[in-house]
C-alpha cells in the first residue's frame, strides 16, 4: 500500500502499456546513472536482498562514513525497512541530473526493483573542520568562535544566537557546471522586501560555471564590479552576522566557504569591527578614527614625498628639506621611480611572505625587509627617509579590518603616486577628486555607499566614525531601511 502511494506520488501509470514504457524509462535511468559513475571508484552500487525484494544502494564512500551507512541504511534494510520509507524522500527517475546532484551531495540512493521507486536519504557525513577561533578577525573581548566551511554548521551558529521564528533561510543552488549550495538568511519581520527581491533577482541571473569561494559570488552581485572597493561586508564572525540580521540586513552563506556576505553595506562599515561594540565608546571611537584616517594617510604619504621633492620643495621646512637632499644625495633615480621601485619591493616581500608557510614567511618578511632596506640605503638606491615613509604607509594599509579594503588602498595608492609624479600636488588633488566622486557614485544593493554622510542620517552618524555610547544605538541603521525601526 505504501509503495502504491509512493508510486502515485511519482506519477506512475497504471495501464500495462504505460507500465512497460515506464519500466524501460526507469531501467534506462539506472543504466545512465551507472554510466555516469563509470571510473568513479568511490561511488558504490550494492544489491541488498530485503523482504521487499532487491534494493540497490548507491552512495559515495568519500562523502558518507561507514558507521553512518551501517546505522542509517544497512541495519534498517535488514530489520526495520519501514524506517527507510519514513526517512527517505522519493525522486523522479526521469530527472537524471537531480539524481546525480543528490548523489554528489552525500546522500544515499535506494532503488527498489520490485516497485521501481527511488528514494534518497541524507547520509552526508564527510569529515569537516571543527569550529575554531578566527585568524582574520580576532578580538580580545567577545565570542571567539568563527564560521567553518560547513554550511549547516554556519547556519546552526547563527540560529544558536537568534532563537526567533522570524529568522528565515532559503536554500538554493548556483553554478552551471558544478552546483554549490547557498542560503539567504534574513529576519522576515525586519528585512526590507525590496532589497530582498532585488538580491534574489541578481542571484537568479547568475550564470557561472563553478564557485570556489563566496568571494566570487560577491563580485557577481556587486553594483559596480569594476570598482576597486568591496561593496559588501564579508565576515567570518557569527556575532557580527547576528548584529547585521537584527539590523535588517540580508546574509548569504555558501557551502565550502567560511565567510558570509552582508547586504547592503557602506564604506564606513569597512572600518568597523564587532569588537567596537564590546569596548567602551571612547576606545572604540579612537580606534575607528585611526582606521578611517589611516586609509587616507596610506594613499597620500609617499605621493606627497614625490610632490614635495619634484614640484613643491617650498612646502617643506628648510631643515627637513636639507635632510631629504642629504639623504637623496647618492640616489640616482627621480623621486617617482624611487618610490615605485621600493613599493614594488614591498609588494614582492608581502606576496612572498603570504605564500610561504607561517614561520618561514615571517622570517622572510623580517629578514628581507631589514636586510634589503639597510643594504639598499647603503647602496644609494633609496633614501632612508623614504624607507620610513613606505614602512609607515604599509602598516597603515592594514588598519582596515576588511582585507579587501586594504587591497583597495594599495591600488589607489599607485594612482596617487603616478598623479603626483606627473602633476605634483595638483595631480594629487585631481586624484582625490576622482576618488571622492567615485565613492559617491558607488552603491550597495542600490543604496548609497557613502551613507550616512551622503545622504546624511543623523542617527546613523552616531555609529559611524565616532561610536556613541551604546545606550544611543537603539534604532536600526538607515541603510537597511528595515520595516521595523
Amino acid at each position: 500500500m505504501k509503495y502504491k502511494l509512493v508510486r502515485n506520488m511519482l506519477g506512475q501509470p497504471n495501464d500495462t502499456a504505460d507500465q512497460n514504457m515506464s519500466n524501460t524509462l526507469e531501467d534506462a535511468s539506472i543504466k545512465q546513472l551507472k554510466k555516469v559513475a563509470n571510473h568513479v571508484d568511490d561511488v558504490l552500487f550494492k544489491n541488498i536482498p530485503t523482504i521487499e525484494g532487491v534494493v540497490t544502494v548507491i552512495y559515495s564512500t568519500s562523502l558518507v562514513e561507514k558507521m553512518t551507512m551501517q546505522s542509517m541504511v544497512f541495519i534498517p534494510l535488514a530489520n526495520y525497512i519501514n524506517q527507510i520509507h519514513q526517512i527517505g524522500e522519493p525522486i523522479k527517475l526521469t530527472n537524471i541530473k537531480k539524481i546525480i546532484n543528490t548523489l554528489n551531495s552525500g546522500q544515499t540512493l535506494l532503488y527498489f526493483h520490485e516497485t521501481k521507486t527511488l528514494l534518497h536519504i541524507d547520509t552526508f557525513s564527510a569529515p569537516g573542520r571543527a569550529i575554531t577561533n578566527t585568524e582574520t578577525e580576532s578580538t580580545v573581548i567577545g565570542p571567539q568562535d568563527a564560521f567553518s566551511e560547513s554550511l549547516e554548521t554556519n547556519i546552526s551558529l547563527i540560529r544558536r544566537r537568534i532563537k526567533n521564528p522570524q529568522l528565515k533561510n532559503e536554500n538554493r543552488t548556483i553554478g552551471n557546471e558544478v552546483a554549490v549550495k547557498i542560503t539567504i538568511m534574513y529576519m522576515d519581520n525586519i528585512v526590507n522586501k525590496e532589497y530582498l527581491s532585488r538580491l534574489k533577482k541578481r542571484l537568479n541571473e547568475i550564470h557561472f560555471p563553478s564557485f570556489k569561494d563566496i568571494s566570487e559570488l560577491k563580485q557577481l552581485i556587486e553594483d559596480n564590479p569594476y570598482s576597486p572597493f568591496p561593496q559588501y561586508y564579508m565576515t567570518v564572525r557569527p556575532d557580527k552576522i547576528n548584529n547585521s540580521l537584527i539590523d535588517g540586513r540580508i546574509i548569504i552563506l555558501m557551502d565550502n566557504s567560511q565567510a558570509a556576505i552582508v547586504c547592503p553595506s557602506t564604506f564606513f562599515e569597512m572600518f568597523t569591527t564587532v569588537e567596537d561594540y564590546y569596548n567602551r565608546w571612547t576606545t572604540a571611537s579612537l580606534l575607528r578614527f585611526l582606521r578611517f584616517f589611516g586609509f587616507f594617510l596610506t594613499i597620500i604619504i609617499t605621493p606627497t614625498y614625490i610632490s614635495a621633492l619634484t614640484f613643491h620643495p617650498e612646502v617643506l621646512p628648510y631643515e627637513l628639506l636639507l635632510n631629504l637632499q642629504e639623504s637623496r644625495s647618492k640616489v640616482p633615480f627621480s623621486p617617482l621611480f624611487e618610490v615605485l621601485f621600493i613599493e614594488l619591493i614591498i609588494e614582492v616581500l608581502r606576496e612572498a611572505g603570504s605564500r610561504l608557510p607561517t614561520k618561514v614567511g615571517q622570517t622572510i618578511g623580517i629578514v628581507g625587509g631589514i636586510v634589503i632596506g639597510t643594504a639598499a640605503v647603503q647602496a644609494g638606491l633609496f633614501s632612508n627617509i623614504l624607507i620610513v615613509l613606505v614602512a609607515t604607509s604599509a602598516l597603515l594599509s592594514f588598519l582596515s579590518p576588511i582585507f579587501l579594503m586594504s587591497n583597495a588602498s594599495r591600488f589607489i595608492r599607485y594612482i596617487f603616486i603616478l598623479s603626483a609624479g606627473l602633476l605634483g600636488l595638483y595631480g594629487q588633488m585631481l586624484a582625490f577628486a576622482w576618488l571622492v566622486s567615485h565613492l559617491l557614485r558607488l552603491q550597495s544593493l542600490g543604496t548609497a555607499y557613502m551613507a550616512p554622510v551622503i545622504p546624511r542620517k543623523a542617527t546613523d552618524l552616531m555609529d559611524s566614525i565616532i561610536r556613541f555610547p551604546i545606550a544611543f544605538l537603539k534604532s536600526k541603521s538607515g541603510i537597511s531601511k528595515a520595516q521595523k525601526k
